[in-house]
């Protein structure tokens, strides 16, 4: 059996990043990944501005930190003033663009407003230093800078990012585009009378939906039948227009399990089995799109047990699939948190425990971890990742790894 790190390096080794990019509108491109660096054709912000509602000054004309000064223009937000003449003040407001001349902003709450003989005048009782209260130009972003490296995955601050140097258009990386399908002749849709023996397929929802998160292109096979025959078919057909095929269930060794021999009928299997609780059967290899090997889609068959498929496809399929779309930072995150709990049953297999952090800042485990149990991951937020032959008291700060930066 591989090592949890090694079928992993495994994976990442052979993937072949799709090269097909598309230009989208920048409004639209939430979770997609850029496929050329952004750079910046503009300063940000594009001229000095006012930090704050008050009045533009010469610093120098408020040496004596109270002055009486005539207002000599009113600047809001999108309006460009004249030249700030000497021993004048110009009403700014947040955002609004610095008159030449001026060199200072003073906050409003340190100015009051005065009448003298008739003429709106503005006492600052204050000394400012030049720049005070000044966002100076490009001092967020200079032209030229590169704001985003290429295999960059787009979030909502890197949309505003591209917005604030006024990028319409994005070149994205394609979605991705895969097939699923699920073995199992027991396996029954919600709403369909269940016989005896069977049970409902929540493998084929969880998935869909982590797909889904992730932005693919999905095509949904449904149930294959426990054969060699329609398993083989159903792979031919599945690799012509998808970049991954994704199965569940049928990858371990039983007779009833078809996954292994049709994926080696129609391409090759390069790893099948993991070092792992849950998710010890995973399925990795190629099927081929014609009579070349070098033409091939790539093939993963996670574990029937909905646990186990859901702990395999956060640790091993979500990475395939960023890196196959040219992510470059691909690493889970893990936060150093204290269990509260004890886990006394060591195992020579690395371990993945369904917890939950309480209102102390620690962890609880759920009570029970069998890979069947699908409410500990709904019960759950999180993983704790422990190594092989670990133990865990409580108190001992450990490796945590929260749900919501793994299915995203």
């Amino acid at each position: 059996m591989l090592t949890v790190e090694q079928a992993l390096q495994t994976l990442l080794g052979v993937v072949r990043p799709i090269q097909d990019v598309e230009e989208v509108e920048t409004l639209i491109g939430n979770g997609r990944v850029l496929a050329s660096a952004m750079t910046s054709s503009m300063d940000v912000p594009p001229r000095d501005n006012a930090q704050m509602d008050g009045y533009a000054v010469r610093a120098t004309d408020c040496q004596d930190g109270n002055v009486l000064l005539p207002i000599s223009q009113r600047i809001p937000a999108g309006y460009t003033g004249v030249t700030l003449q000497q021993n004048t003040a110009a009403r700014i407001f947040t955002g609004a663009f610095l008159p030449d001349g001026a060199d200072a902003v003073v906050m409003q709450e340190q100015c009051s407003v005065e009448d003298s003989n008739g003429q709106t005048m503005v006492r600052i009782r204050h000394q400012p230093q030049t720049g005070e209260w000044i966002r100076r130009k490009g001092e967020d972003i200079s032209m030229g800078a590169t704001l985003l490296e290429a295999g960059t995955r787009l979030r909502p601050q890197e949309l505003g990012l591209a917005a604030s140097v006024g990028l319409a258009k994005l070149t994205v990386v394609r979605r991705l585009r895969v097939a699923i399908f699920f073995t199992g002749d027991e396996l029954t849709m919600p709403g369909e009378t269940l016989k005896p023996g069977a049970i409902y397929n929540s493998n084929r929802f969880l998935l869909t939906a982590l797909l889904q998160n992730l932005g693919c292109e999905i095509t949904d096979y449904g149930n294959v039948s426990d054969n060699l025959a329609d398993t083989r078919k159903i792979l031919r057909e599945a690799a012509i227009r998808h970049d991954l095929i994704l199965t569940s269930g049928g990858v371990s060794v039983g007779e009833e399990d078809y996954i292994r021999p049709a994926v080696a009928a129609e391409g090759n299997i390069s790893m099948w089995q993991i070092a792992m609780k849950p998710g010890k059967p995973l399925a990795f290899g190629e099927i081929r799109r014609t009579d070349s090997n070098l033409d091939t889609a790539f093939f993963l068959g996670l574990p029937g047990n909905p646990v186990s498929s859901f702990v395999t496809f956060l640790l091993f399929v979500r990475p395939f699939l960023l890196r196959l779309q040219g992510v470059r930072d691909i690493n889970p995150i893990r936060i150093r948190v204290r269990a509260d709990f004890n886990w006394s049953k060591a195992d020579k297999r690395n371990e993945f425990l369904r917890v939950r952090m309480n209102q102390n800042g620690g962890l609880d485990l759920f009570h029970n971890q069998g890979s069947g149990v699908l409410t500990s991951t709904v019960w759950g937020d999180g993983l704790v990742d422990v190594a092989p032959g670990c133990t865990i008291q409580a108190g001992d700060v450990i490796d945590y790894l929260p749900f919501h930066a793994l299915m995203y």
